[in-house]
């Protein structure tokens, strides 16, 4: 792609913020389009969540007149007293977020383009090899015959294990509609970098309704395999009250109530046969264990901190030491 149409693709926000925190690695570049691949509003959900949650700033912003059809995605306009007193923005950009303990990472989200594909998922790739991703992660979410009463499944894919790893996957072969996202995803690929994609599986009876629990376990999958924290508790509050209301349709209809039955049937028949097949597979519902390295680490801290503590205790009069934090493995169930 040419200087210039890069130009015309997006323009760099000056001056532009940090990317880079002093990490070992680059950032990891999630990427969050709603679009086609919404079920539930999952995708669109979790990038509003984090860019609400989070202190984040605009790295890049792309072109609306370049990739965006308006007849079909038509901004809605305010009239007040006879006057347009406002047209809602259309906001497709990259933005320079950062974790609950200040881990830079960059977020793009917005619309899903309805133009220009490839030379979009080239110019997604410049930047990241601009600014050093590590690693990308693409999240999806699609409507599937799985009960709400059920761990929700989370599946990847991509071509790197750590990035994969024990996660659900897909046995065999499986043709999906196309979309932005995939096409940055072989773009990236193409190119040597680590790349996965992550889908959401909705229950296809709450896939037109904003649906919290794939917001929360897309969020929580991510968090997973890069080790970013994300806040949690507020999604955890809307899931609890979603429940209720499903608790309560489901209850006062026999017609549903033996649908979601035949579900639960498949889904633990599905499951099981997973499970029987994939026995090192982390499955739907368990926690993230920590690894090896992970509790080497907290353990050699904890040394470290008995050392720290008995050299302080010899400090003699005057002199007074306080406990250390020791930094554990962290429950993959707690929130910042």
């Amino acid at each position: 792609m040419t200087s210039d149409d890069q130009r015309h693709m997006y323009e760099l926000e000056y001056p532009a913020p940090a990317v880079e925190d002093g990490a070992s690695s680059g950032p990891t570049l999630i990427v969050a389009m709603q679009g086609y691949a919404d079920a539930g509003h999952a995708v669109e959900g979790a990038a509003g969540h984090l860019k609400d949650a989070l202190d984040s700033r605009t790295l890049a912003t792309f072109n609306n007149d370049e990739l965006i059809d308006y007849r079909s995605r038509r901004p809605m306009v305010t009239l007040s007293q006879h006057e347009i007193s406002n047209v809602d923005d259309i906001d497709l950009d990259i933005r320079v977020l950062r974790d609950s303990k200040g881990e830079s990472f960059l977020l793009l989200s917005g619309p899903e383009p309805d133009l220009r594909w490839e030379a979009f998922s080239k110019s997604v790739a410049d930047l990241a090899d601009r600014f050093n991703v590590d690693k990308t992660i693409c999240l999806y979410a699609a409507p599937m015959g799985a009960p709400h009463t059920r761990p929700l499944v989370v599946s990847a894919h991509g071509n790197d294990r750590d990035l994969v790893g024990k996660m659900f996957t897909f046995d065999g072969m499986v043709s999906i509609p196309g979309s932005a996202a995939v096409m940055i995803e072989r773009e990236l690929h193409s190119r040597g970098r680590r790349v996965a994609g992550y889908t959401a599986h909705v229950p296809h009876y709450v896939a037109s309704s904003p649906y919290p629990h794939a917001v929360y376990q897309l969020l929580q999958s991510v968090s997973d395999t890069s080790n970013l924290q994300f806040p949690l508790r507020s999604i955890e509050r809307d899931m609890e009250r979603v429940a209720q209301q499903l608790a309560e349709q489901t209850n006062n209809s026999d017609e549903i109530t033996q649908v979601v039955a035949q579900l639960e049937q498949h889904y633990d028949s599905e499951m099981a046969s997973y499970r029987e097949k994939n026995p090192q597979k982390m499955m739907p519902g368990e926690a993230q264990v920590p690894s090896g390295e992970e509790i080497g680490e907290a353990f050699e801290n904890f040394l470290a901190a008995i050392d720290d503590r008995d050299r302080g205790k010899t400090l003699g009069p005057g002199n007074t030491w306080e406990d250390d934090q020791i930094d554990l493995p962290e429950d993959p169930d707690d929130d910042e």
